[in-house]
């Protein structure tokens, strides 16, 4: 006879799933409501129904290890399927319609992870999703057309915004295009930038003028888009996060000034809407597995 697979604990799941979004287990237990001690418990059992260890200490943080990777996914699917299913019986399904924009370095990279399943999980939501830049999503909102946006965190956000993580910028140029040789001749550096305003091209200029490095803007587009072609074809250089960053381009940091972090932020109208929130829930799962399995910065929520 098959011997019959350990169920897993779903209280365990939940406290597991949250304590690696949180960062720390001290943290998810006071979510959760719980003692710091009951959640190290319920992720020993989790140890012990999976027989292997599922995270260890990396410095101050916390880092899965090759089984956690893997159960971190499964757990997810199953405590959603698990909610979905609690909120069916109950009569709870969600209605309604939900407006988001999303800065466009998010579009592509991020979006996908979040209105996939939530559009799965409630199909009776209407969504509609924005793609732009970051001023005309703060319009967006300060007009109230949109419901809730992922943004760039800048000097004009709201004090109601959450701001999720930090992200390191970098110079990102074409594989083949030679940084060395450029500034072996002093030539100006060749920027690809939005036009302004643009909180990227402030922080390129302004670490630039302070480095007194000459630059030149030889290239400006209205789109994301637009910045990768003219990138990817060795017009210039640009600065940007490398989430969703295409493939030919890498990062030129190690031969040009430091550019430091910039803070993802998400703003929402209201933040008590169940939709908004199941949809603010996924953006920040999202964003964590993004910066967990590329190293694409740090967590804050």
């Amino acid at each position: 006879m098959e011997k019959i697979p350990v169920s897993l604990d779903s209280d365990a799941l939940r406290s597991f799933v949250l304590g690696i979004e949180c960062g720390s287990f001290a943290l998810a237990a006071q979510q959760l409501c719980r003692s710091t001690s009951a959640v190290s418990a319920q992720l020993k059992k989790l140890e012990q129904q999976c027989g292997m260890a599922l995270v260890t200490k990396r410095g101050r943080h916390l880092a899965l290890t090759p089984g956690g990777e893997i159960l971190l996914s499964y757990a997810r699917r199953l405590l959603s399927l698990n909610d979905e299913a609690w909120r069916a019986v109950r009569g709870e399904l969600l209605q309604g319609d939900v407006r988001i924009g999303m800065q466009e370095d998010f579009g592509e990279s991020l979006m996908p992870g979040i209105l996939g399943p939530f559009s799965r999980q409630h199909p009776s939501v209407r969504i509609s999703a924005r793609v732009d830049r970051n001023q005309p999503l703060l319009q967006a909102m300060a007009e109230q057309s949109l419901d809730m946006a992922l943004l760039w965190q800048g000097d004009n956000l709201p004090a109601q915004s959450e701001v999720l993580g930090q992200t390191p910028l970098a110079w990102i140029g074409a594989q083949e295009f030679d940084i060395s040789a450029l500034l072996a001749r002093n030539d100006p550096l060749p920027l690809v930038m939005f036009e302004a305003p643009c909180l990227m091209r402030s922080r390129a200029l302004c670490v630039l003028e302070q480095a007194e490095l000459d630059w030149r803007v030889v290239f400006t587009s209205h789109s994301l888009s637009g910045i990768w072609a003219a990138v990817r074809a060795g017009l210039g250089i640009t600065l940007r996060s490398q989430i969703g960053l295409p493939a030919g381009l890498h990062s030129l940091n190690a031969l040009l000034p430091a550019v430091g972090n910039m803070g993802i932020a998400l703003w929402q109208h209201n933040a008590d809407d169940a939709a908004q929130q199941m949809l603010a829930q996924l953006t920040r799962r999202a964003l964590a597995d993004d910066i967990h399995h590329n190293g694409n910065g740090t967590v804050s929520m």
